[in-house]
């Protein structure tokens, strides 16, 4: 007998579980399987060893350790010099190493990456920041915004052919050198002023052309994440409007471009990750785009970045969840298995049901973001669902892996569990890249340039949900009538919107009575603030085994 298998036979005489480790978190979760079974054999493959890799016990120490060791700014050296860099924990540079090693900074643009299926581009990596997101989110934020750029860049052929090739590298670069001089870059982001928050038309930040494509900056950013990225996506104010820019952190000789980094934010969450406030003078800027689109430029980033958003609540969800099941399937309570005692049981199959809607809803818009080019259907599920997916799987987030730990009891309210570190990570999602409000008024900014686009996406949610479709576009339609009277009504719709469009994919992907019960606790039924609210009619120990099925 092994030491482990003696450790586990003890912590089983005391009623304490094993911990959720070393469970393979793609195997183990039949929706995602599900959701990848058509891609090819050896991306499948690739997916099972990064389910296995990031349960695995070193793959959490790691993640525990980046936590535990934040971010550490010196503004200054020994001299008195100006530094401005931030030091991370290795473990961090460990995780960054692995992530962009399989791409999740750059494989949806890179046509090498995934050649047998170039056309599941985003599904693909979907696949992967979902599971990694099981492991750590924060050192996520740069990968997302690494990706989310070359959207940005797009609008500047001419920069975009000088740094794409480094944001393709997956040869992961930490060194403080200017960018053209590395193996490999990431790009932050700096959007937020103190005066102007989400009004980003409010920044004060000024840009002075100095010739062709080229400005020089000064202003400050209340929070720019990523503060060691190469280069950061920033809006300032030109002689015409606001412009997009993208700003070198060094320039080429490796002196300093003008950011002075004044603080690391003290964040609840996120903690392996650094965001900083930054001052900026004569700093030299890249214009992307016309010196008065900046906005719009931006935003074919922030919709990128909002997509990572759901995925990431939703993969933190599934860990959450499943690790309480784990919990439950180990712990004896008043006679029985924790996990069998019919009040626990509706809990589980409760959150289970918002954590699959959840997956299903964000790999649908992932889906439809490879699509959009050539489907004027896909193309309008895309607009109108990325705020929709973003606001609602961000938005349950908290709650559920709240509730998750509650179901582990005293044990989950501790730092050592991987819950813990999802339960502080949870809220920046619904946070970053544009809070629940913001994202009801981009839906009703879609709806108030016409219906059609939301009429195309009804026409798809009514065929995916059979039977029920037609009453639940009517609701929709009627809470579109109420946003047109009364713009507060906003999040109504979205809620509605959202509920629908989870529902609709779990029914076109087969999985029959988790669609039904989710339909009619959610949309059919009364009003719901906590979990555990399934009654006799549906079946929750069926609902938990098939979605967390009990280990072989």
């Amino acid at each position: 007998m092994t030491s482990a298998n003696r450790t586990d036979d003890k912590l089983a005489e005391l009623n304490q579980p094993s911990l959720w480790s070393g469970i393979n978190a793609y195997r183990s979760d039949p929706l995602i399987v599900d959701l990848t079974a058509a891609l090819p054999r050896g991306i499948r493959e690739d997916l099972e060893n990064m389910g296995r890799y990031v349960t695995s016990p070193e793959a959490q120490e790691m993640a525990r350790m980046a936590n535990q060791g934040a971010p550490q700014l010196r503004t200054h050296g020994p001299r008195g010099e100006r530094l401005d860099v931030v030091e991370f924990h290795p473990a961090w540079h460990a995780l960054m190493r692995r992530s962009m090693s399989v791409g999740l900074h750059s494989s949806v643009w890179d046509p090498q990456a995934d050649t047998d299926a170039k056309d599941e581009a985003h599904k693909v990596r979907a696949a992967r920041f979902y599971l990694t997101s099981q492991l750590e989110s924060g050192h996520l934020c740069p990968l997302t915004m690494t990706s989310a750029s070359v959207a940005a860049l797009s609008a500047s052929p001419a920069v975009q052919k000088d740094w794409a090739p480094k944001i393709l590298s997956r040869k992961y670069d930490s060194s403080n050198k200017p960018a053209m001089q590395k193996s490999a870059v990431t790009i932050g982001m700096g959007m937020t002023e103190k005066q102007g928050g989400t009004d980003v038309r409010a920044n004060r930040s000024a840009a002075e052309k100095v010739s062709e494509g080229i400005y020089r900056l000064s202003g400050h950013k209340w929070f720019m994440s990523a503060p060691m990225s190469d280069a950061f996506i920033m809006l300032a104010q030109t002689k015409e409007g606001m412009g997009c820019f993208l700003v070198p952190r060094l320039l080429e000789d490796g002196s300093a471009n003008g950011l002075q980094f004044q603080r690391l934010k003290d964040k609840v969450g996120n903690r392996s990750n650094a965001s900083s406030e930054v001052e900026f003078t004569d700093t030299f800027g890249f214009l992307l785009g016309g010196p008065d689109a900046g906005i719009r430029t931006i935003l074919d980033m922030v919709t990128l970045t909002r997509l990572d958003c759901a995925l990431a609540s939703s993969g933190m969800m599934r860990a959450s969840l499943a690790e309480a099941v784990h919990h439950t399937r180990g712990r004896s309570v008043f006679g029985k298995m924790l996990v069998n005692q019919p009040i626990m049981t509706r809990v589980l199959a409760d959150m289970a049901l918002d954590v699959a809607a959840a997956t299903a809803l964000s790999f649908r818009l992932a889906d439809a973001f490879d699509k959009a080019r050539g489907n004027a259907e896909e193309a309008a599920y895309a607009r109108v669902m990325t705020p929709v997916a973003k606001y609602w799987c961000c938005k349950i987030a908290p709650a559920l892996i709240y509730e998750a730990m509650e179901c582990i009891g005293g044990n989950g309210y501790i730092e050592e569990r991987p819950i813990a570190r999802h339960y502080r990570e949870a809220p920046v999602n619904a946070i970053w890249e544009g809070s629940g409000n913001v994202m009801a008024l981009d839906v009703l900014r879609v709806l108030n340039r016409g219906k059609d686009l939301f009429e195309t996406v009804f026409a798809g949610l009514a065929r995916d949900l059979g039977p029920a479709g037609k009453k639940t576009i009517d609701v929709l339609r009627a809470a579109i009538a109420l946003c047109e009277q009364d713009e507060g009504a906003a999040r109504l719709l979205v809620e509605q919107l959202a509920l629908a469009a989870g529902a609709a994919e779990l029914y076109r992907l087969g999985a029959g009575r988790i669609a039904d019960a989710f339909i009619e606790t959610r949309l059919a039924g009364g009003w719901r603030s906590t979990y555990g609210m399934l009654d006799s009619r549906f079946d929750a120990s069926y609902i938990v085994d098939l979605l967390y099925p009990p280990a072989a």
